[in-house]
């Protein structure tokens, strides 16, 4: 299963709700679905739970399930049948046929505890989010203008930063960023999703840092290297047009170390000193022994 639907499996485990949030999950659910009008009240999803969920809602409304109807795909479709039974969802909800532009009715939302059902019942219409483990994405798909800027409007006032796109001719509203998707998961009541997404968030930093350092470390020894390398060709030049004797003692010394271990580093060569000459003093006499083969 993917990650969308097993958040959508979580919230459709929420039944200890208040009649004033089953209403307002209801509502989102019922008005963000395929459509909602005195022509078309339908819902389509893949997913057989939401299917069931939503023909519970039509059921508690007007007294009989919504008719399914038969199609070769995955696609679950559902149906109120007639302009009667139509006209009376509208109705339950405060919504009139001939409205010109599908809103949010905000006396369906009546008290703060209901915006969270509410997204409950929105996301189980046209949401989706994406694994986390591959890239951190919500989104809500509507198609229609007017109710997707409501639904921008009300995410906006539960503290939320979404952002719009049009796709395909839908609205599409989504978030991108980590923070405000485990906000709305929360809010939504998808707890243990929240912190399932946080944790994959942590290992990604922690993995990400290892990443870094590993990095930075195979930089630093390939730095090294080649600067060894280069010494030590250096010291062989010295060696081959003056004799390593020209050099003073303590330079001959650190050539000489050099020459026998190219690879190492500078903490590596104090090492093989016996911390006789410090690190910087290492890297100094070296420089000046480059200097000199320069100048040969």
């Amino acid at each position: 299963m993917s990650f969308s639907t097993d958040v959508k499996d979580e919230l459709l485990a929420i039944d200890d709700m208040s009649d004033c949030c089953i209403q307002a999950q209801s509502y989102g659910m019922l008005l963000f679905a395929r459509s909602f009008s005195v022509s078309s009240v339908s819902f389509a999803t893949e997913n057989t739970a939401t299917s069931e969920r939503y023909s519970q809602y039509i059921c508690d409304i007007i007294g009989t399930p919504p008719e399914k109807s038969d199609n070769d795909s995955k696609m679950n479709i559902l149906s109120v049948r007639t302009s009667a039974e139509r006209r009376a969802v509208l109705d339950y909800f405060g919504h009139s046929p001939k409205d010109f532009a599908l809103r949010i009715n905000r006396a369906n939302i009546s008290g703060e505890c209901c915006f969270g059902a509410f997204l409950r019942g929105v996301f189980l219409a046209c949401g989706s989010i994406s694994s986390p483990e591959k890239n951190y994405h919500l989104e809500f798909v509507v198609p229609f203008m007017k109710l997707s800027g409501d639904l921008f409007s009300f995410l906006e006032e539960m503290g939320l930063s979404p952002k719009k796109v049009i796709r395909k001719g839908y609205h599409v509203i989504y978030f991108k960023d980590s923070e405000n998707i485990e906000d709305l998961l929360t809010a939504m009541g998808a707890t243990n999703s929240t912190i399932l997404l946080i944790n994959v968030k942590i290992n990604k930093d922690i993995r990400n840092h290892i990443n870094r350092r590993v990095n930075f470390e195979t930089a630093n020894i390939d730095r090294a290297v080649k600067a060894g390398m280069a010494q030590a060709e250096a010291i062989k030049k010295i060696a081959k047009q003056k004799g390593l004797d020209s050099l003073p003692d303590n330079l001959r010394e650190t050539a000489l170390v050099r020459l026998e271990n190219p690879e190492a580093t500078l903490s590596e060569l104090e090492e093989l000193m016996e911390g006789k000459v410090s690190r910087s003093g290492i890297n100094h006499r070296l420089n000046r022994i480059m200097k000199i083969a320069e100048e040969l």
